[in-house]
């Protein structure tokens, strides 16, 4: 660690990477001999196109996407995306077909229902608190969509191969694991995910969307609810969020260029939670509460034997330089947030220390 940083286990905002930030300080005030900031910049300008451009291409190298793929910048975070996606890809008649693993997917089931939609939840795992991720279900032939979060950060959950659509496009919130791990794109209509946990900056939702669901896109939507309007002006049609795009684009090119892209990256994570799981596992005080076979590479949940513990354990972490380890307020428990830019040394210092909380408490 630097000076006085602490190993970052918030779940979002999230930890970013240190080259990452000291890259954004030497640039802070003069950016490529621009005379100005980032952050004061025009998005008009020659330096902010080179910006957005080149997010917008590393996220096409490290995806692999197609021709018939479009990156775009959306303010609004995953929440707006919930209704957003909705709106422009639900289809006149046709039923949209959602799986609810959680808090993410129930917020997008409530939108699409406040519109109107003909809203079909396959299937759910909320029968045992979200801590699964359900494996039968039939996806309605006539679907407009199948959509599924892949990673839930409150409950911990995680889908290891993705859900098949049966001939519905796939749509998925990503916010949480998003270039964590090498994945094939080709079944999606649209996937899209808030930076702020694995990808960057809160203030931004980069939407990823297939040429052919842009036909879909209703006329009469307003100009900054249209996903035609992110494609047709490079996502410039208004003032964007610059400083979060030049955020992610950094992030982007440490994955790309600093781990060496997302085989890398998918294999030091599984690194990073099989160290973390395998010490949880390997005793009786501290409890994972998620199934095995559908547990996060990127949220680790677990419980101590009782809430006094639990506070303990997070205060006297934080005083070791391990912040954010308190559960979501809706759960209680513990967790860690391991996303791509919390390193190795970050989950050995936190297993050194819950050995020596354990002895002590145990």
């Amino acid at each position: 660690m630097t000076s006085n940083r602490i190993h970052n286990f918030n779940a979002g905002p999230a930890a970013l990477p240190l080259p990452v930030l000291e890259q954004i300080q030497s640039e802070l005030l003069d950016y490529q001999g621009s005379g100005m900031s980032v952050l004061e910049m025009s998005h008009r300008s020659k330096w902010f196109d080179q910006i957005i451009n080149d997010a917008v291409a590393r996220a096409r190298r490290l995806l692999n996407l197609g021709d018939d793929f479009y990156v775009l910048f959306i303010q609004g975070g995953a929440s707006m995306q919930f209704f957003m996606l909705a709106m422009n890809l639900g289809l006149e008649g046709k039923p949209v077909n959602y799986i609810n693993t959680g808090t993410w997917s129930t917020k997008a089931i409530k939108q699409a229902e406040i519109l109107g939609k003909d809203v079909r939840v396959l299937a759910s795992s909320e029968d045992r608190d979200f801590s699964y991720i359900p494996k039968d279900f039939a996806v309605d032939k006539d679907a407009a969509y199948l959509h599924f979060t892949s990673n839930n950060t409150i409950k911990g959950t995680q889908w290891a191969r993705f859900p098949e659509g049966q001939g519905a496009p796939l749509i998925s919130d990503m916010s949480s694991d998003i270039m964590s791990r090498p994945m094939d794109v080709s079944p999606f209509g649209l996937i899209y995910a808030g930076a702020q946990k694995n990808i960057g900056p809160a203030g931004v939702a980069l939407a990823i969307i297939r040429e052919d669901m842009l036909a879909r896109v209703p006329k009469n939507l307003p100009d900054m609810l249209k996903y035609t309007t992110y494609v047709e002006k490079n996502s410039l049609y208004n003032t964007p969020s610059c400083f979060v795009i030049y955020t992610v684009g950094l992030v982007l090119k440490w994955v790309e260029e600093t781990i060496g892209g997302l085989a890398e990256m998918g294999r030091i994570n599984r690194e990073k939670a099989d160290m973390l799981y395998g010490f949880i596992d390997a005793g009786d005080f501290y409890r994972g509460t998620a199934d095995i076979d559908s547990r996060s590479l990127m949220n680790v949940t677990f419980r101590l034997p009782d809430e006094d513990l639990e506070k303990a354990f997070v205060e006297e972490a934080l005083k070791e330089g391990l912040g954010g380890l308190k559960g979501h307020r809706s759960v209680g428990g513990c967790r860690a947030s391991i996303y791509n830019a919390t390193g190795l040394d970050a989950i050995q210092d936190l297993v050194s220390f819950m050995k020596a909380f354990e002895k002590t408490k145990g």
